[in-house]
């Protein structure tokens, strides 16, 4: 029914129509308690005995309820009165963003500034739990405020697993003639949403989720920038078609003034396969400031000034800044006599960033070839930390998106690429807003180095031989053979400038600056590979001597990289140079063309401290001790949570039992390689743990107290880790795989002949982390088989059905006591709990409870679940980078 101006809903009175959709007819009216003008939306009479009509009208009402954020238009309200249901929204004076296209294309200012908005509100949205669906132009809504999301009727929470919830099972046939200033077509049926910026998977009848609103706000970034629909057709079936398989016209035919990094955005975002988009609309919005704040490297030089809101920085830090970008400009653009000394200069972190140089996780910091960009990994401390790109003609350094929890950076030849080691996998970025691609498997990282022809040398774990891979993605093979008489590992490989050779270091886990531990010079064919030089750290190669650290210094000596022989005595360059102990890598790196960057930064003390379930800090525990969270290889909690088993690595790691009550902890292991993964047995007489050897690793137990080492299990080849002991004393859980493949979950009885059977298979993803419910009748783990790390519970022993516990990304996985809560801690951090009951063999779920967010990447819950123990990590000491140029006017003639 209409509505006349007068009309009274509770305490709103209509003042006039301002709209109306197939979903909703829209008043302006005023709020008589408040006296402010608000927008009342009503489903219309013919649609308010449908009942798919109410209930996506009851949907948008929950939906905009969760939402409250600047960039999507506010819920006041929601009433029923005379059979009227309505919703009671902020009014929003202004035009669409459908309205302000039929004027033609936005100026690129506009676009990246309403892109990044509706990037903001979409942001707010997903991490809710909503996918909005039906992103369009008719929703968008252009104020002086900014622009405003709308229209949430078909917004529905991300889904958790299982079948899709519509199919293409309808008949699309219905055909009709599009002038060119059409409406898009919106149709109703099995498939929701607006033809023209649906994504692939949302025509096909799949299920949404985060990725296909990226897709629809691809198409509206596309039609902004153009003026033209990325889609066209005048069929529906034409406009399925081309969404489905065509290409749109690229941005720059239509508008050539286009920024190309902007046209690869949104290239990015229109990708037919969800995997290969921008995975979250953090990761598009932090590319579109980049693009909005000048990111894109150019050739030209400026000194951008430090804006008044920035004075906390020190000035000293600004000066070195500047410092840097002269010093570059004087290097490549100003007089071409090379200076006759060294220039030294600083680079500090990101605004309120850390540098991540140290530890098991680190992302040491590496020089373009050409010497114009530089790339580390850095952390704020609350996200997860990213790969970031610092040109050295900008004082500003840029977060690349998708390149969370990125480690052990290295370039392409061109300068173009960066590789990067990231959950589980080898991939590459495009530093001028490409998107992110994976290169092969790699469940570990000891670096990686790119070849001019495009092969990839990396090591994929930290034990085991180097691989090779084409760039492009691949199977990799080994490149180099492991003589375990005298390695354990080889790792940090770098190419020489022929493509054709390459260094790597050759270490022993066993016995820590082992006389056999060297950089060795190899090639491809496999044909050379010798040692050149006893080391313990990796070496680079430039300007005619190679750079490697001892004690500290950095030291160059002459090589020939044709022969791969050293000549001539070692020079000094600089001192205070990092060298990381957890994994033999100094911190430094060299261009072609005589710039050289090092950090002497240094790993934090850390201490465990126990936190309430709001995230209350509730003191320390024990004494502080060197080494980062990310060195630590395992926590556990002992059953009665009087105890922890820790393992602890500085290069070698060993189980350690703390004392909760009087702080003290006690070595229970003594090496030779390493243990790591300790778990107790539900007496707490027992700690299981893995032991790793030269011969491969074995799973081992040790009494809590001290004893002798008893070995449970070996085999042939694979790595075995344990997970978790169940309560009845009677099973271990243990993964098992070999160190650059995927895993299976084994129950190993602890009775009778110990012979482990298969419960969870290994599939083409990764799994770990098994925890027993308290009864032993439940199984939680964590696996990537949906793309990304999830939690599932599966019935021990029967494995027969699956239930999925986390919804959006979760590592870890562990039960309260009493079996009525699952921890999980999510992909940004945040510590979450999920009431737990059973029925009939059936496990069901309660609502997500989300805690606080954790300090560290280690932690457990005490037995009752009501506090928690965390690694309290402090940051490493983030020492600002030093930057040299022309560092061989140093070395003596």
């Amino acid at each position: 029914m209409a509505l006349t101006s007068g009309t009274k809903l509770g305490p709103y009175e209509i003042v006039s129509p301002a709209g109306a959709g197939g979903m909703g007819e829209v008043y302006r009216a005023l709020d008589t308690r408040l006296n402010r003008t608000v927008a009342i939306k009503i489903l219309p009479s013919h649609l308010s005995e449908d009942a798919d009509a109410k209930q996506r009208f009851d949907r948008e009402a929950h939906a905009i309820s969760s939402l409250n954020h600047p960039n999507i238009c506010t819920l006041y309200d929601v009433g029923h009165q005379d059979g009227v249901d309505y919703l009671v929204m902020e009014f929003l004076e202004g035009q669409t963003l459908a309205e302000r296209l039929l004027k033609g294309p936005l100026p690129v200012e506009q676009v990246l500034k309403y892109g990044r908005e509706i990037c903001e509100g979409l942001e707010k949205a997903h991490k809710s739990g909503v996918i909005h669906r039906d992103l369009k132009p008719g929703n968008i809504m252009l104020t002086k405020a900014g622009a405003k999301l709308m229209d949430f009727g078909l917004a529905k929470a991300a889904p958790v697993g299982g079948p899709p919830s519509s199919s293409l099972t309808g008949s699309l046939t219905a055909t009709m003639n599009l002038p060119e200033s059409a409406p898009p077509l919106t149709a109703k049926g099995t498939v929701v949403g607006t033809f023209q910026y649906m994504s692939p998977e949302q025509v096909e009848g799949q299920e949404a989720d985060a990725r296909s609103d990226i897709f629809s706000l691809g198409a509206v970034l596309y039609e902004m920038a153009s003026g033209k629909r990325a889609f066209e057709g005048k069929t529906t079936a034409s406009i399925i078609a081309a969404v489905l398989a065509a290409e749109p016209k690229p941005i720059s035919e239509i508008q050539p003034m286009t920024p190309p990094a902007l046209e690869r955005v949104v290239k990015t975002c229109l990708a037919k396969d969800a995997d290969e988009r921008f995975q979250t609309v953090h990761d598009l919005n932090m590319q579109l400031r980049w693009i909005a704040e000048g990111g894109v490297p150019t050739s030209q030089i400026g000194i951008v000034p430090i804006r008044k809101r920035n004075r906390i920085v020190p000035w000293a830090l600004a000066g070195a800044g500047i410092l840097a970008a002269v010093a570059f400009a004087a290097l490549y653009f100003s007089h071409p006599t090379a200076p006759q000394s060294p220039i030294r200069s600083f680079i500090p972190a990101p605004d309120n960033a850390a540098f991540l140089f140290l530890g098991d996780q680190a992302g040491p910091l590496v020089i373009s070839p050409d010497g114009r960009n530089l790339a580390f990994v850095a952390t704020t401390g609350k996200d997860a930390p990213k790969l970031y790109v610092r040109p050295l003609d900008s004082l500003n350094a840029v977060a690349l998106a998708g390149t969370e929890r990125a480690q052990s950076p290295f370039w392409s030849p061109d300068g173009r690429k960066i590789g990067f080691f990231a959950n589980g996998k080898l991939k590459a970025v495009e530093i001028e807003g490409g998107g992110v691609t994976q290169i092969c498997d790699a469940p570990g990282f000891r670096g990686g180095s790119w070849g001019k022809d495009g092969t990839i040398v990396f090591a994929p774990g930290f034990r085991g031989v180097l691989q090779r891979v084409p760039g492009a993605g691949g199977t990799p093979v080994p490149v180099t053979h492991l003589d375990e008489s005298k390695h354990t590992s080889h790792r940090w490989p770098f190419f020489l400038p022929d493509g054709k050779h390459f260094l790597y270091l050759a270490i022993n886990h066993q016995s820590p600056d082992d006389e056999s531990d060297a950089v060795y010079y190899a090639s491809l064919d496999g044909k050379e590979n010798a040692p050149i030089l006893h080391s313990t750290t990796n070496a680079q190669y430039s300007s005619g001597s190679l750079l490697y650290v001892r004690g500290g210094a950095l030291e160059a000596q002459p090589f020939d990289p044709e022969s791969g022989k050293l000549s001539g005595t070692p020079q000094a360059v600089e001192h205070g140079v990092a060298e990381d102990s957890i994994t033999w890598r100094a911190v430094f790196t060299v261009s072609d063309n005589g710039l050289l960057a090092f950090s002497g930064g240094s790993q934090a003390q850390t201490q465990l401290a126990w936190f309430d379930r709001s995230g209350k800090q509730l003191g320390g525990v024990g004494e502080k001790f060197d080494g980062l969270s990310n060195g630590l290889q395992g926590l556990r909690m002992s059953p009665n949570g009087e105890r922890v088993a820790l393992a602890i690595s500085g290069g070698v790691s060993d189980i350690w039992v703390m004392d909760l009550l009087r702080g003290v902890r006690s070595r229970l292991t003594f090496g030779p390689v390493g243990n790591s993964s300790p778990v107790w047995s539900p007496d707490g007489k027992w700690i299981a743990y893995t032991n790793i050897t030269k011969a491969g690793s074995a799973l081992c137990r040790r009494p809590s107290a001290g004893g002798p080492e008893e070995e449970l299990l070996r085999i042939e080849g694979e790595f075995l880790v344990p997970s978790d002991w169940s309560r009845d004393g009677k099973y271990l859980l243990v993964e098992e795989g070999a160190p650059a493949s995927q895993h299976e979950i084994l129950a190993m009885p602890l009775t009778g002949d110990r012979k482990p059977f298969v419960f969870v298979p290994r599939g083409n993803f990764f799994i770990s982390r098994a925890r027993f419910s308290p009864d032993g009748h439940w199984v939680v783990y964590q696996s990537t088989e949906s793309g990304r790390s999830e939690i599932y519970a599966i019935p021990f022993p029967s494995g027969q059905g699956k239930w999925q516990v986390s919804t959006a990304g979760a590592l870890g996985g562990a039960w309260r006591n009493d079996g009525k809560e699952i921890f999980y801690v999510t992909i940004d951090r945040v510590l979450t709990a999920v009431p737990v009951t059973e029925s009939e063999g059936q496990i069901r779920l309660g609502a997500v409870q989300s805690l606080f967010r954790v300090p560290g990447n280690e932690g457990d819950a005490a037995p009752d679940g009501k506090k928690f123990l965390m690694y309290l990590a402090g940051d490493q000491d983030s020492k600002p980078i030093t930057l040299v140029t022309n560092w061989t006017a140093g070395l003596k003639k």
